[in-house]
């Protein structure tokens, strides 16, 4: 958020900032944060499961911080209210409302993976789904600011990076760029919490169900696998690390490539 605010503002200007997703855990974080920021004022709560609803209503914690009703998540018409939008939605939903308009009216920053992977075949592979915006994969610069912190100033589009990537990247971005860790032996053994499901009912994410437990999932198939192959390889060679393991097995019977 400090880069945001450092950039196409006069100081002491705050800086207007619209949440489409406010409601979602990732977006109610958002929000805290944001609340206790000097340069930056909400001015769009977007939800569309609390359309009109308090926000306070849905986060108690919100009680006299929050005196704003949720709106809907109309980035056409937010754009020509906000500096910033951020949207903490799920894969697709970016990438189907932004245009080239809203893109001229604003800062868009994406905390989904619309925007992450710049191959679109891979990022509909992984996530299942069409692009619907794949003209400004391209220009969009991946949030990580430790490592883009220039392009991120002067982006229209930012991809916020998710979190498993995160903490793989910033721990090996370093020894993959000094060539101290051979890739091939690489392993990213990370946990989260359940929260990081987000809001939706799920039974594999009930209270009795993961208390004092761990489980593995998405082993060899999680959807963060593409985004650390595509940021590390760029630390490496310029080439995603997938394209690494392709041209050393892409014709052996016995191994296949994930």
């Amino acid at each position: 958020m400090r880069q945001i605010c450092d950039y196409g503002k006069e100081a002491g200007t705050m800086v207007k900032v619209g949440i489409i997703g406010a409601t979602g855990y990732a977006g109610q974080e958002l929000v805290r944060i944001l609340l206790g920021h000097k340069d930056a004022e909400i001015v769009w709560y977007g939800s569309r499961s609390y359309i009109d609803q308090e926000y306070a209503s849905v986060y108690r914690n919100m009680f006299q911080l929050v005196d704003a009703k949720c709106m809907d998540d109309n980035m056409d018409e937010l754009s020509k209210q906000a500096d910033v939008i951020f949207t903490a939605t799920p894969q697709g939903l970016c990438a189907s409302l932004v245009n080239e308009q809203i893109l001229s009216n604003t800062k868009i920053v994406d905390l989904s993976a619309d925007f992450r992977i710049k191959d679109v075949a891979t990022y509909e592979k992984w996530y299942n789904l069409e692009h619907k915006s794949p003209q400004f994969i391209e220009e969009a610069v991946y949030g990580l600011c430790e490592i883009n912190r220039e392009d991120i100033k002067k982006a229209r589009l930012i991809a916020n990076p998710g979190c498993y990537t995160t903490c793989s990247i910033l721990s090996l971005y370093p020894l993959v760029k000094e060539r101290l860790v051979d890739v091939d032996t690489i392993i990213v053994d990370a946990k989260s919490g359940t929260s990081g499901a987000g809001r939706g009912a799920k039974v594999a994410n009930l209270y009795c169900e993961v208390n004092e437990s761990i489980k593995a999932y998405g082993v060899t198939t999680h959807r963060h696998t593409p985004e650390i192959e595509e940021q590390l390889g760029y630390a490496y060679d310029g080439t995603p690390l997938t394209i690494i393991y392709d041209k050393y097995y892409a014709d052996e019977k016995f191994v296949r490539v994930l």
